[in-house]
């Protein structure tokens, strides 16, 4: 029987039940993405759409309809574009001042944030967007280094303060582009009617979730996330111990259509919480996250409860992929591997090998 906390995730994340038309409906009931892998948060975007292709989420990136940027925690997350400003404005500036310490280490200034700052303005306006190579060789053209992570930090707190933002991929490398140019349409709201909108999306899309949950997806603190509650008059119920938020009016659950799923990396239905007790075994934190070193492999998931990692080689015509279950997946291993097609049909290659690891 599957975990009802589970369940009603999987069918709030828009993974079962009715999914969204395209690209931007997705971000916009997410409210914000883990994108910190692109080639996976392309894959977090299409397991949440109808019939959507890679071809078409890069065409939303493109068009301006989502961007990406430092807006949650110092990670990269996609956005709806018009809510890019109000979601830098309530979450970022917060990362933001608590920079310091990481500059120092850095030997970074304010005076050296402000003449990059310019720099990038200049050499961005009218429209124009550069891949992260030519910003980088702006900055040390005018002395100032980017070696180590120096040309990093640069760009990221540059980004906080809503001055920039990136734009499509250039072949590996990223671009950038000023955010108020590629988005002329930025909204802008008053900090409580931005928190009010980011915990009313998060619980929509995320419930049943604690606060806490919010609070770490976010960034912001408890104080913040139970006004954002109280704003929405959000419900709740209490199971062992553990208090979790609905969204308002709380969705109708439906049985899934299907029993497995392919998740990518990074995936929002693990990522977004602090307790993912509901979906993921303790014992089973470490295979999803080898070494606790951050990295989060794509996660196979069986009747809401992640069950294994799998991998994929993506060649110039083909996709092989391998399954890594934790334990054997007796009756459901044909359906595990049949779902490697929905992968495929989403990239528009076909699954050459698709293979359940011994």
């Amino acid at each position: 029987m599957i975990n009802p906390i589970a369940h009603q995730r999987l069918f709030n994340h828009r993974i079962s039940g009715r999914r969204c038309l395209n690209p931007e409906e997705v971000v916009n009931w997410m409210g914000a993405m883990q994108a910190q892998d692109y080639k996976q948060a392309l894959w977090a975007i299409g397991v949440r759409l109808q019939d959507g292709t890679v071809t078409a989420v890069e065409e939303a990136i493109s068009a301006g309809k989502i961007v990406r940027t430092w807006s949650q925690r110092g990670t990269i997350h996609f956005v709806p574009a018009v809510d890019t400003q109000w979601m830098l404005d309530l979450c970022a500036s917060r990362i933001l001042a608590g920079h310091g310490r990481r500059m120092r280490q850095l030997e970074l200034t304010d005076e050296i944030m402000t003449q990059c700052e310019t720099l990038v303005v200049e050499a961005l306006s009218g429209g124009r967007v550069l891949p992260r190579s030519a910003v980088f060789d702006l900055f040390e053209r005018a002395g100032v280094s980017t070696a180590g992570a120096r040309g990093y930090h640069i760009l990221w707190h540059i980004a906080h303060k809503g001055v920039i933002c990136m734009g499509p991929m250039a072949g590996r490398e990223q671009t950038f582009c000023l955010l108020g140019e590629w988005v002329p349409d930025l909204r802008h709201l008053t900090r409580d009617e931005a928190l009010a909108e980011l915990v009313r999306r998060f619980f929509a899309s995320r419930a049943p979730a604690t606060e806490r949950d919010f609070a770490r997806w976010s960034g912001l603190t408890l104080t913040d996330t139970r006004r954002g509650i109280q704003m929405n008059q959000l419900e709740s119920f209490t199971l062992e111990e553990t208090t979790y938020w609905m969204g308002k009016p709380s969705p109708k659950l439906q049985a899934p259509e299907k029993l497995v799923y392919l998740l990518p990396a990074y995936d929002e239905y693990l990522l977004g919480y602090q307790d993912r007790r509901a979906v993921l075994a303790d014992e089973d934190g470490q295979k999803v996250v080898p070494g606790k070193n951050g990295v989060f492999q794509p996660l196979i998931v069986v009747d809401g409860r992640v069950v294994g990692i799998w991998k994929r080689k993506l060649k110039a015509r083909s996709i092989d992929i391998t399954f890594y279950p934790f334990a054997a997946l007796g009756e459901v291993e044909e359906q595990v591997v049949a779902e490697a097609q929905t992968y495929g049909r989403f990239m528009g290659l076909p699954v050459r090998t698709a293979v359940v690891s011994e």
